[in-house]
């Protein structure tokens, strides 16, 4: 193995998976929701934008469906 190794030769190549790994999305979400995943990411220690990606991952992996009972317009 080589003391030191020469990469300013390397040419620069763009991540092949890059664009299969996150997508970037804009939400709105209510203050009291940012501040809940913030609280429990800091006792994480996770990024809270992660901690909703996985909690969402979680939903997609165990087909959780949201259930919304609307009132009933009299």
């Amino acid at each position: 193995m080589k003391a030191e190794y020469d990469f300013s030769k390397l040419k620069a190549r763009k991540n092949p998976y890059a664009s299969k790994l996150k997508k970037p999305v804009t939400m709105r979400l209510s203050e009291d929701v940012v501040i809940y995943f913030k609280s429990m990411a800091d006792d994480a220690g996770v990024p809270y934008q992660s901690l909703i990606n996985l909690y969402l991952r979680d939903c997609l992996a165990n087909n959780r469906k949201v259930q919304i009972n609307w009132p009933k317009l009299v």
